[in-house]
């Protein structure tokens, strides 16, 4: 077999997975039930992925890749700092919202019983984006003259939690409520209180 069959393969087993998460809200996915979902052995499954875990690790992975390539985008193409930030969280909620079976993996309810390091990894993703959300605010600071009403750990914290509660809400309403649903009028309200104008010195 090839190295693009491989990979096809690859792709087709994670995106069977996240089909499962999708249709079979709240049931633990088996390698059984994959396999049969995908039409392969349990062991052409463990060919292309070691464990599980490692399955669960790829589609963490390409969540990863999807939001990030599309946030250095928005660096590039968007200039102020509420704009970035609005268009970034806007980001996050739409993948999850189109993407029902990875806004599990992202919410992270999906993962008990897993290995603790899958927990960690969603964490992280998630401790990245805060990161970024505050460099933005720390360039607004520095660049535009305006600064964060609280400080911008505290601020780009508030973000990040904003968008995890709307996925969790998708979530655990077996995704009626969508993560989109008020969004903007609540944008609205948090970008018209997080930033004010830096005093000039007299």
């Amino acid at each position: 077999m090839g190295r693009d069959s491989t990979l096809d393969r690859r792709q087709q087993i994670l995106q069977a997975l996240a089909l499962m998460l999708e249709e079979d809200s709240g049931k633990r996915i088996t390698t059984a039930a994959l396999a049969r979902q995908v039409g392969v052995s349990e062991a052409a499954l463990y060919r292309h992925f070691p464990s599980k875990a490692r399955m669960y690790e790829g589609l963490i992975e390409f969540i990863e890749e999807s939001l990030f390539t599309r946030i250095t985008r928005i660096l590039d193409d968007v200039p102020d700092a509420m704009g970035r930030c609005a268009r970034i969280l806007t980001l996050v909620l739409a993948f999850a919202e189109k993407n029902p079976g990875l806004a599990r993996v992202m919410h992270g309810d999906v993962l008990t019983g897993e290995t603790a390091r899958l927990r960690q990894r969603v964490h992280q993703l998630f401790e990245r984006l805060e990161l970024q959300l505050k460099q933005v605010l720390r360039e607004a600071e520095v660049n535009q003259g305006q600064r964060t009403t609280i400080t911008t750990t505290a601020a780009a914290n508030l973000l990040v939690a904003q968008a995890e509660g709307h996925i969790a809400q998708y979530v655990r309403s077996d995704f009626k409520r969508l993560p989109t649903e008020h969004w903007e009028d609540q944008w609205a309200l948090v970008a018209g209180s997080l930033l004010r104008e830096t005093p000039t010195p007299a």
